[in-house]
């Protein structure tokens, strides 16, 4: 049973107000009066409802003439009860507004005769964990990768932005976030991390676990962008965004898939190889060739013991290779089986599932340059790639993903407590580039469509 107040009015009942009306008493003054509903009337008894002033039985309509008093009573319905203005503000805590689209407002008589209706756009998105889920403004490193939508107004109005989370099991915390992209220009795809650190946001709203926040709020004409979050990253639930408003528009942000770099740039003839240094000159792929700092010709001899008449290694003979190359454990640990199938699948061209040293001497060299990229993006905890950085860190070895082959690639390497690996990291690295380069090859007219029979499609899928 809920606590009732003195007043007969229950605590924790969100009560509604229905309208508002004016009472003239007999000696001439104005009482300001709200009509509340009790949405439990069926379930509450009548001795505990509302019995203060203005109540069916209160002795405050001797003040009113009779007429007036029964214009009044006759607008109530079940479960409905008159109650000062005054009375209602010391009662009442919270007021919340709705506010109807224009489909739901014809349902309203009172809103019938309204020349300005609400004008409804919907997005519904998700938050998932590594992809979208970049907790609020706090997370400088991660806030950026939340679904960014631009809202665009062709004139000044007051618009309502609304952010329903769908689960309420277990809520999170949530709210949203306006920026003004009025002076930025060649928008093409999502916001990166440098924009919302040289930007001041607009509009904030508050951060609550209820199922739905909102805020009305004054915007000149032209662009904006909306960040709906969670208040931590790494939290998943599903959302929607409503904006109304009379002249509105609502697009996502979304990034184009493509490659940036080359991850494997042509070697120069004095290509050598140092993991130790791999945190130094990450940023090899800028340039058309690579080099590193210790001859590869220390590696050759133990290549050549385990290497074929032809000089060639397959996976296995790589794995062992590998791990006798690599200078720590930790650098070992990418090493796996599965990803030396990786490596001779993308560097043998001849499908005999072999590589020559060239091929190796490649690999090392840019091994060297992703181990680093991936130091970069590990500075909190060395050797633990979080999730939420993990779209940056691809990009920075060449690859631009869209948030729908982002998730895939999640799927397939995110560990359970949210982070990859370096090995995790190699992998995907691998897979992208043998996707790529499957696509380029079959690409002739360089117009981004290919056509594939069902036996070369299936082909692709397993190579990759």
């Amino acid at each position: 049973a809920t606590e009732a107040l003195p007043n007969g009015l229950h605590v924790g009942i969100n009560y509604r107000l229905c309208s508002l009306d004016k009472a003239e008493t007999v000696m001439g003054d104005t009482v300001q009066l709200v009509r509340l509903r009790n949405p439990l009337a069926q379930t509450i008894s009548k001795t505990a409802s509302f019995n203060g002033d203005w109540s069916s039985f209160s002795n405050s309509w001797e003040r009113v003439t009779m007429n007036e008093r029964n214009r009044l009573i006759e607008q109530l319905e079940v479960g409905e009860f008159w109650m000062s203005f005054f009375d209602m503000t010391q009662t009442f805590t919270h007021l919340e507004c709705v506010h109807l689209d224009s489909d739901t407002a014809r349902d309203e008589p009172q809103l019938s005769d309204k020349n300005r209706r609400w004008l409804m756009r919907l997005y519904q998105g998700a938050w998932k964990r590594g992809v979208t889920a970049g907790g609020c403004r706090n997370n400088p490193d991660s806030f950026h990768i939340n679904p960014q939508l631009q809202l665009f107004l062709s004139e000044k109005e007051d618009v309502i932005i609304s952010v329903n989370q769908h689960s309420v099991l277990e809520p999170k915390v949530i709210g949203f976030t306006v920026y003004n992209l009025n002076n930025v220009q060649n928008i093409n795809g999502c916001l990166s991390k440098n924009f919302f650190k040289k930007h001041k946001s607009l509009v904030n709203s508050q951060y609550t676990n209820s199922r739905q926040i909102s805020h009305r709020c004054t915007l000149d004409t032209g662009r904006y962008l909306i960040m709906a979050t969670t208040f931590e990253p790494a939290e998943e639930a599903s959302f929607s965004v409503r904006v109304l408003g009379s002249t509105i528009r609502l697009a996502l942000l979304e990034t184009q898939t493509m490659l940036l770099l080359d991850p494997f740039p042509l070697l120069n003839s004095s290509a050598k190889i140092s993991m130790d240094s791999a945190n130094n000159n990450v940023n090899n792929n800028n340039n058309n060739s690579v080099s590193a700092t210790t001859s590869t010709a220390q590696y050759e001899p133990v290549f050549m013991q385990l290497a074929d008449d032809q000089r060639t290694l397959n996976c296995f003979d790589l794995q062992e290779l590998l791990e006798a190359c690599l200078p720590n454990d930790y650098i070992r640990s990418c090493a796996s089986l599965e990803v030396c199938r990786q490596v001779v699948c993308l560097m043998d061209k001849t499908n005999r599932g072999r590589i020559n040293f060239n091929d190796f001497n490649k690999f090392m060299v840019n091994l060297k340059t992703w181990w680093g990229v991936f130091k970069m993006h590990t500075k909190e905890k060395s050797g633990i790639l979080r999730a939420e950085r993990f779209r940056d860190a691809l990009y920075d070895v060449g690859f631009q993903l869209s948030t729908e082959i982002l998730s895939i690639l999640i799927l397939r390497y995110m560990r359970r407590d949210g982070t990859l690996r370096l090995s995790d990291f190699i992998s995907a690295i691998l897979h992208l580039t043998m996707a790529f380069e499957l696509f380029k090859a079959k690409d002739t007219n360089q117009d981004g469509v290919i056509s594939m029979g069902m036996t070369e499609f299936i082909k692709s899928v397993f190579m990759c």
